[in-house]
């Protein structure tokens, strides 16, 4: 009797470690606090747990697992499974993505965002170099265009924003450095602290940003239609751990993600409708520049960025045309089907 007692014992034990061992959980890092920047990776985290039966979990860090600006070099030693990054943070060692920080390429709304982010996303010399780092990119993270929040008088000419100390990086602030600014990369976590000490004039973000870091608390003015840019910040996932997933784990992180771009879209639609709301109770002027000075920034910071980015990436064995067109003929189709 004891035998058969010990025999169960042991069958029970034997069969709870290996439904241990069998269920799966993701380190995922990511930086600041929980805002509609993040909120797709939450709803991929829930929507995976659900299609699983809980058998495959993510643990969702803000700033635990790494520092922002070391997400990438994080995911390429396996320090975590998945992580968030922005391309501007180390252009270096993403170059291909960077043609989605180009300024004014023409996106206008975060469905446009998305189409020509996984254009980009699916081109073998992307997934190439992404592949240096043991990432495998997963999902864009769709910002508006970014504008400006700043201190003092309205900067509403092209020749107020010379000297403008402007905290921008990658694309963005190429092409503010064209227009005469002095623009910084900090990261975001820094930027409210830089405009509280007066370190920097301006900071270019999207909505979501000047909220979560409260620059729009500092702010005397935003820009409404500048739309220099946006930045482009993916999800990605360490290759190895990608594909040690069972089938079905692959398949529930795969089919969940266009449900978490779609949840994504709909949170961060919500936040733009009552953006003008937010400026009228922070007390934050609403600036329009002209369609003349708008113009202007085009041409002294649109094409020549464009042309010299395509040159310099060129030079490093890139296919740089390739990829700007890959670009531009997306949006063109998206627009089209639309």
């Amino acid at each position: 009797m004891s035998r058969i007692f010990t025999t169960l014992c042991v069958g029970a034990l034997t069969t709870a470690f290996a439904t241990e061992a069998m269920a799966t959980e993701w380190n995922v890092s990511l930086w600041g606090k929980r805002r509609a920047f993040t909120e797709h990776i939450h709803k991929l985290a829930e929507l995976v747990e659900e299609k699983t039966d809980g058998d495959f979990t993510m643990n969702i860090s803000y700033g635990g697992l790494s520092k922002n600006t070391e997400n990438l070099d994080g995911i390429s030693i396996f320090a975590f499974e998945m992580a968030q990054f922005c391309a501007g943070y180390h252009p270096d060692k993403n170059r291909a993505i960077t043609v989605l920080e180009l300024p004014f390429l023409g996106v206008d709304t975060l469905e446009e965002e998305v189409a020509v982010s996984n254009a980009v996303y699916a081109h073998p010399a992307v997934q190439e170099e992404m592949a240096q780092w043991s990432a495998k990119l997963l999902m864009p993270t769709p910002m508006p265009q970014y504008n400006l929040v700043g201190t003092g008088e309205p900067r509403n000419e092209l020749a107020d924003f010379d000297g403008m100390r402007v905290r921008a990086t990658g694309g963005l602030g190429r092409a503010f450095e064209a227009v005469g600014a002095v623009p910084t990369s900090m990261t975001a976590s820094e930027v409210y602290q830089a405009m509280e000490s007066g370190v920097i004039d301006t900071a270019a973000f999207a909505q979501h940003a000047h909220l979560s870091f409260g620059t729009i608390n500092e702010a005397d003015w935003w820009t409404a239609n500048l739309n220099p840019g946006t930045v482009n910040c993916p999800v990605v996932v360490n290759t190895d751990a990608y594909e040690s997933l069972s089938d079905a784990e692959r398949e529930a992180l795969d089919s969940s993600v266009p449900e978490a771009i779609d949840y994504y879209l709909e949170n961060y639609g919500e936040l733009l409708a009552k953006w003008d709301s937010v400026l009228e109770e922070k007390g934050v002027e609403k600036v329009m520049i002209s369609d003349e000075e708008l113009a202007k920034f085009k041409d002294i910071a649109g094409t020549p960025t464009h042309e010299a980015w395509i040159e310099e990436m060129g030079a490093q064995g890139l296919p740089a045309q390739e990829l700007y067109d890959l670009v531009t003929s997306t949006l063109e189709e998206t627009r089209a089907s639309n």
